[in-house]
């Protein structure tokens, strides 16, 4: 998709705050410091539409971004990060699930996983939680640019044994080099028509 706009809409907590539900919606989930804000940014071919920091646990809230009019990319908050305060910790999955469940207009939910890392429990955990309630999601290898390209086959590989789907179904991508975006667009673009 050749973007022509995107901008930003609201921060949101409870549903009473999320934007009508008129367009379709992506939704961007994965732990803290995966490169949520940097896949979306590239993905939205702008710098700072969605935030970035080196620091883990800055998105606390659910972000909302329009896109072309079109479609809206939803910004949820990373998670696993152990430095976030034992209150927000409490919020995000409450915030994150009534999102997840409610939401009538949301096409896809992009899970998004470091591809240098297995994952976690808490990729797993968020993972059944999904396919409990019938969302299959597409899976996003970030920071690929830092491994050659058989690290990045192997990691595939090990990483897809993890989460029991075939490496097809895994989409590899670096903000840095824009590797997958294009598939990722066309997954995206596939689930909104």
């Amino acid at each position: 998709m050749k973007v022509k706009s995107a901008e930003f809409v609201k921060s949101a907590i409870d549903p009473s705050q999320y934007p009508e539900d008129m367009l379709p919606e992506v939704a961007f989930v994965g732990r803290s410091n995966v490169g949520k804000s940097s896949l979306i940014n590239t993905l939205v071919n702008r710098k700072r539409l969605a935030k970035t920091s080196n620091t883990p646990g800055r998105t606390q809230l659910i972000n909302f971004f329009l896109v072309n009019d079109k479609v809206l990319f939803v910004d949820l908050p990373g998670y696993g990060y152990a430095k976030v305060p034992l209150e927000v910790k409490k919020q995000w999955g409450p915030m994150v699930e009534r999102y997840l469940k409610t939401r009538k207009n949301l096409r896809m939910v992009v899970l998004i996983l470091d591809i240098r890392r297995d994952p976690t429990e808490d990729d797993l955990s968020l993972l059944r939680w999904l396919y409990n309630y019938g969302i299959k999601p597409v899976f996003v290898l970030t920071k690929s640019d830092k491994l050659s390209k058989n690290r990045i086959s192997m990691r595939r590989r090990a990483i897809g044994g993890i989460l029991e789907v075939s490496t097809d179904a895994l989409v590899t991508f670096s903000a840095r080099t824009r590797e997958g975006m294009d598939k990722t667009w066309k997954v995206i673009e596939n689930s909104i028509t």
